[in-house]
């Protein structure tokens, strides 16, 4: 039986369906799958709402169905997205059993899963305020409708763009192939909808948190009830002595990938300086626009602290499979006109100089509140940091992880959105444990990496599998644990992996 063509109002056989598989098919003209866990059928969209990950493809878990390409989760049995990075629901579809088939019948009215916050326990804050403009802020100020919080929001963004999606600044769409127009995650009309207050190009630059209040650079005060700090990070400047006008660009904000769609245009050749993932992403997404591109970097193998040789050594294969030039162990001592001089004494000519050598946590808010602070703003296992009633989430917080069993800090786009979505529930009286899996993805060229867990040192590094087939499982091994989990083109089993960890913390 072909299940592509099945149309689940014309419903399907139940002795066609063993349990616990996944069906393709549709329900009138839309695409759908029909999931069956024991003597329960459910039926939702077929396409995860964030990137339209293929959910035939994905792991059902419990009453979820998560996405195989950024591990989005979606409830089964309402369609709500449960856990970023989709925020938005998928179809879904209320089924019967008619004899030995089964159908799809009415698409159900999207609806809020059931909420985490106990009713009536916890009086709501008078009113929430966000610092901070991006996914994590959004999530944020989502999740807190979601769970029909009705006071005041106010978030205080220094960008000049609402929330967007960072990760595609290096990716499509530097590359050219996502428009303008796909980047931000909401349109203006939803933050008017949602009766959210957006401060865009607007700083804060006091925190009183015994008065709980924020003083903003231009003067003006406002009260909260209870903050999340979601302040980011900030590229690393470097100082490089510097004669003539070879231009210098960093990779952050949307306004920064849009000048450097800009300058390139008209331009040959791009030394990128650092290789980070940032710094990858962006030379792969230049090479794909026809430029001559020279990555510089005081590492020997590229991203060898996060990935270890093996894998650092493949991915600058693939670079240069695609034309890449790498100068390694060395760094640009100086910019002489259009050359750039570096420190074993080599020069290169370039047009323009892109600079990804990494980010650092932006404290000084959580710093001049008074927040404890130890390389990241300390949370605790409920994201609050050290004064009741004010939050932190993303690339600033530093908490314990349950399945490290370590506290850690990681700048993760997917996590810090998580992060955002449990602080929400927890000020609302949740007392949610932050207890996800760390998770991230890098693409380069027709290759993605996805990681799992996190991996700050290991013992050794056990590959299962073929990186050069492009099928591989990379694990980080310390001890008798696995820390870390590396797939490329084995996205179940990097599903998988994050459901086994959430398991083991949860016994």
């Amino acid at each position: 039986m072909d299940v592509k063509k099945v149309d689940f109002l014309q419903g399907i056989a139940i002795n066609d369906v063993a349990n616990g598989t996944i069906v393709r098919g549709m329900v009138g003209s839309e695409d759908a799958i029909l999931i069956r866990r024991d003597d329960e059928f459910f039926i939702v969209g077929a396409q995860c709402s964030h990137y339209h990950g293929e959910l035939a493809d994905g792991l059902v878990a419990q009453d979820t169905i998560r996405c195989p390409l950024h591990h989005a989760c979606f409830s089964l049995r309402t369609g709500t997205a449960l856990r970023a990075p989709a925020l938005d629901p998928i179809a879904c579809w209320r089924t019967e059993r008619v004899g030995e088939r089964v159908f799809a019948r009415e698409k159900l009215k999207q609806q809020n899963a059931p909420s985490l916050v106990p009713a009536a326990t916890h009086a709501p804050p008078a009113s929430v305020i966000i610092v901070g403009g991006g996914a994590a802020a959004l999530a944020a100020a989502d999740m807190l409708r979601r769970e029909n919080y009705a006071g005041p929001i106010t978030m205080i963004s220094a960008d000049d763009s609402a929330p967007y999606d960072r990760p595609n600044l290096s990716k499509d769409f530097l590359t050219g192939n996502a428009p303008a127009d796909w980047i931000p995650l909401r349109s203006p009309d939803w933050y008017q909808d949602q009766k959210i207050d957006l401060l865009l190009n607007t700083r804060v630059a006091q925190i009183d948190t015994r008065l709980k209040n924020v003083t903003l650079s231009d003067g003006r005060n406002l009260s909260f009830g209870a903050l999340l700090l979601a302040t980011g990070a900030d590229p690393v400047h470097l100082d490089i002595p510097t004669v003539g006008s070879l231009p210098r660009l960093y990779l952050r904000s949307f306004a920064d990938s849009r000048a450097i769609v800009a300058a390139v245009a008209q331009l040959k050749r791009v030394i990128v300086l650092g290789s980070s993932f940032i710094g990858l992403e962006v030379a792969a997404s230049l090479r794909q626009r026809g430029l001559e591109v020279h990555v510089v970097s005081p590492d020997a193998i590229p991203l060898q602290r996060v990935m270890g040789a093996e894998v650092g050594s493949f991915v600058r294969g693939l670079h240069e499979a695609q034309g890449v030039s790498f100068h390694l162990g060395t760094s640009v001592a100086r910019i002489e006109g259009n050359q750039a001089i570096l420190q074993n004494g080599a020069s290169l000519a370039a047009d323009l100089m892109v600079l990804g050598v990494g980010v650092r946590p932006n404290l000084q808010l959580a710093q001049q509140a008074g927040l404890a602070v130890d390389r990241g703003v300390s949370v605790d296992a409920y994201l609050q940091t050290s004064v009741p009633g004010v939050y932190a989430a993303g690339d600033i917080a530093r908490w314990p992880d349950p399945h490290s069993q370590e506290r850690i800090r990681v700048e993760h786009w997917v996590v810090a959105q998580r992060q955002a979505q449990a602080a929400a529930r927890n000020m609302l009286g949740a007392q949610q444990p932050f207890d996800a899996v760390p998770f991230f993805w890098s693409q380069h060229y027709d290759v993605t990496f996805n990681y799992a867990g996190h991996a700050e040192s290991w013992d050794r590094i056990e590959i299962d599998g073929s990186l050069e087939s492009r099928d591989c499982a990379i694990r980080y091994r310390r001890g008798d644990r696995t820390v870390g989990l590396v797939t490329v083109g084995r996205d179940l089993a990097n599903l998988q992996a994050e459901r086994d960890w959430e398991l083991a913390a949860a016994r």
